[in-house]
C-alpha cells in the first residue's frame, strides 16, 4: 500500500510520528510536506495529497491540520476524493466500511498521539463492505461530481 501524506504547521509533529509508524509497518509513504512548524496554508498540502490519490499515484491519503476541518474541506474539492475527519475509532471504521473514504484527515491539535495512531491503524486495515446500499450512495456522490 502507498500512502500520500501531508500537513500544515499544526499537524507537522503528528505527521512525522505517523510517517514513522507507517514505515515501521512497511507501508510506502510519500510525504508532501510541510517540513516545519512555520505557519503555512493547509490547501497547499491538501490538494497535492488528494490529487495523488485521485490520479492513482497513491492508494490512500492522510492529511493533518489543527482541527482536521480545513483539510477535509479542501480534500473533498478534488474529484474522486471521499475524505473524512475521523476523530475516534468509530468514525475511522465507518468511513471505510460504509463510505470507502480514501483520505483520512486528523486534528493535530486535538488528538493524543496514541489515539491518532489507533485511528490510522483502524482506517488502514478496514475494508469497504461493498454492500449494495453503500455502493448506491457512493455512486450518487460520484454522479454529482460530474
Amino acid at each position: 500500500m502507498k500512502i500520500a501524506i501531508g500537513s500544515d504547521h499544526a499537524g507537522f509533529k503528528l505527521k512525522d510520528l505517523i510517517i514513522k509508524y507507517l514505515q515501521d509497518q512497511k507501508v510506502e509513504v510519500k510525504d508532501f510536506g510541510t517540513s516545519s512548524e512555520e505557519s503555512c496554508d493547509y490547501p497547499d498540502f491538501a490538494f497535492p495529497v488528494a490529487e495523488a490519490v485521485s490520479h492513482k499515484k497513491a492508494d490512500r491519503g492522510i492529511l493533518i491540520c489543527g482541527s482536521g476541518v480545513g483539510m477535509v474541506v479542501a480534500a473533498n474539492k478534488v474529484k474522486g476524493i471521499r475524505a473524512v475527519n475521523a476523530y475516534d475509532e468509530y468514525t475511522a471504521r465507518q468511513s471505510r466500511e460504509h463510505g470507502d473514504c480514501n483520505v483520512l484527515c486528523l486534528a493535530g491539535r486535538k488528538l493524543k498521539e496514541d489515539q491518532a495512531l489507533k485511528i490510522v491503524d483502524i482506517w488502514l486495515h478496514t475494508s469497504f463492505s461493498g454492500d449494495e446500499r453503500h455502493l448506491r450512495r457512493i455512486s450518487k456522490i460520484a454522479k454529482r461530481e460530474g
